[in-house]
């Protein structure tokens, strides 16, 4: 049975109480937990590394695979090898997520490589949270890989959010699209104390008609530091659309390096970039409404990250 450190990992990067209902991977401390199939989506474990292969029948309609991981051990490092082969017209939701406790004075690491292959006409919703706590000294490390390749006319939206606890992150997504294909990306950041987030994106819109947004919205605190880069080709007709939006406080340092490249002379793109602090008239204004300042800016940066 799971212990209650690992039901509230479990809870805040999955929104489960408990194994889930359908299919579903469950790590727990570097090892396999548990693991169920349905009826359309199959899970195999690999034979030559740590992961598994996540196959989705063709036309498999409305249902969700959860494969969240969690490291409550100071000083456990895993890389993890995911791939998902996902059928012909489909439409299915996958929730992941890694959550690490930390009590000791090791680092703790959990590196996953996610790739993703979707057919023709194919819908993928990927949800992907990490989350960090624990009152040891050791670090909490995640270094998520996101390898996307969609065929024609399919369409993969991606939620990926990182609030609280995690000391150093490189998070690095590759995709290429097909015809008529679309990705979609929304990411929420925030670091406080000394931590570090790196984020790069790169996109290559190859087939005619393909179309992109990749949108991050970020909160860096105290001395902590992020960096977004993000890189969309445009080598067909097509559209793609990039943009980081940043809130910065104390001393914090964040980078933003939003880049397009038109290969093609049909191909839309756009890139924009912000990064400043909380407007003072918005601090003011909720500070009349009886909250302290810290609570106004805990009110103003919840509702840009939502």
């Amino acid at each position: 049975m799971m212990d209650a450190i690992q039901k509230k990992l479990l809870e805040q990067v999955a929104d489960l109480h408990d194994v889930p209902q359908g299919a579903y991977s469950l790590r727990i401390n570097g090892n396999l937990y548990g693991k169920n199939d349905s009826e359309n989506i199959t899970i195999v474990a690999k034979t030559d590394k740590q992961g598994i292969d996540i196959y989705v029948k063709p036309g498999t309609k409305n249902e969700s695979l959860h494969i969240p991981v969690l490291l409550a051990q100071s000083g456990l490092k895993e890389l993890v090898y995911n791939d998902f082969h996902i059928g012909a017209d489909c439409d299915v939701t996958i929730v992941a997520g890694c959550g690490i406790h930390n009590s000791g004075s090791d680092e703790s690491e959990h590196s996953g490589i996610h790739a993703f292959y979707l057919d023709e006409g194919a819908r993928v919703k990927y949800v992907e949270k990490h989350y960090g706590q624990g009152e040891g000294t050791g670090k909490r490390v995640m270094n998520p890989t996101t390898v996307a390749v969609l065929g024609k006319n399919s369409y993969m939206e991606m939620e990926t959010a990182q609030i609280k606890g995690v000391d150093s992150t490189r998070r690095d997504t590759t995709a290429t699209l097909d015809e008529g294909a679309t990705l979609i990306v929304r990411e929420k950041i925030m670091t406080h104390g000394t931590q570090f987030a790196e984020t790069n994106f790169t996109v290559d819109l190859n087939g005619e008609g393909s179309a992109t947004h990749v949108i991050s919205r970020s909160v860096a605190k105290d001395k902590s530091r992020q960096s977004f880069l993000s890189h969309v080709n445009g080598n067909n007709r097509c559209s793609g659309h990039t943009e980081c939006d940043a809130i910065i406080m104390g001393d914090a340092q964040v980078i933003a390096l939003p880049q397009i490249e038109a290969n093609h002379v049909d191909a839309s793109l756009i890139h924009e970039a912000a990064i400043g602090k909380i407007a003072g008239e918005q601090l003011i204004k909720l500070m009349t409404l009886g909250l302290t300042e810290a609570e106004a800016e805990e009110h103003i940066v919840n509702g840009f990250l939502k």
